[in-house]
């Protein structure tokens, strides 16, 4: 039987030995690994790049919503405002007190040997701080303010006199008359309206002539606030 010699059976037996070396294993597998984690890594930061675009875009979208519910915020308050002044307005307008209307019923209001020759009719107002509207700020709510108010305070002076014999009891009788007119019963304070705030002693009306005592009356409006 023939023998057959390898001559090449070390080199390839070292060869082979090469080969299965376990370092050189581990090598292509780290390699391998860190590949796999760089390519990883790349779309992670591909993925971070577009999520950040993306916040930006929706960012300047929440500012420019945001910018225009202040602009809305702002006109319905500016509407507020303008609606209360309007308001204020038209009460001022039907409310305001008529002198003609006064002189009208004092003609009516009339009683013998009483005369008047002057009236006096003081118009004081004092005005209330208006406060404005504004907007929550916890939840951009808008918190109603409140109009300015005027308080208007009417007195009416009277002033004349009585030339009855019996003086004042012609006087009397005028506060009377001036308490049963229809435009003074309506108008004027429910308490203390009609006041004598005045009586002279006897004296010469520079008018008739006749002797009289002069007298002041106080006529109160009840106070209104607009």
């Amino acid at each position: 039987m023939p023998i057959r010699l390898n001559l090449l059976a070390e080199a390839q037996a070292a060869e082979l030995l090469r080969r299965r070396d376990p370092v050189k294993r581990v090598m292509w597998a780290a390699a391998l690994l860190i590949s796999c984690m760089l390519v990883w890594s790349s779309w992670l930061q591909l993925k971070a790049t577009l999520a950040k675009s993306e916040v930006g875009k929706v960012e300047a979208q929440m500012k420019s919503s945001t910018n225009d519910f202040r602009q809305v915020l702002d006109d319905q308050r500016k509407a507020v405002e303008v609606n209360q002044k309007l308001t204020a307005l038209k009460l001022l307008a039907t409310n305001r007190f008529l002198n003609g209307t006064l002189l009208n019923a004092l003609q009516q209001a009339t009683v013998e040997d009483v005369e008047l020759v002057h009236l006096k009719l003081a118009q004081d107002y004092f005005p209330i701080e208006e406060v404005k509207p504004r907007t929550n700020a916890a939840d951009n709510r808008i918190i109603l303010g409140k109009p300015g108010t005027v308080t208007e305070k009417i007195v009416l002076l009277l002033d004349g006199n009585d030339s009855s014999p019996n003086a004042p009891d012609q006087l009397n009788k005028f506060k009377e008359v001036l308490a049963s007119n229809p435009y003074f019963r309506e108008s004027l304070a429910r308490t203390n309206a009609i006041n004598l705030k005045a009586l002279s002693g006897w004296n010469v009306s520079p008018v008739s002539g006749k002797n009289c005592r002069f007298f002041t009356l106080e006529c109160r409006f009840p106070d209104k606030t607009r």
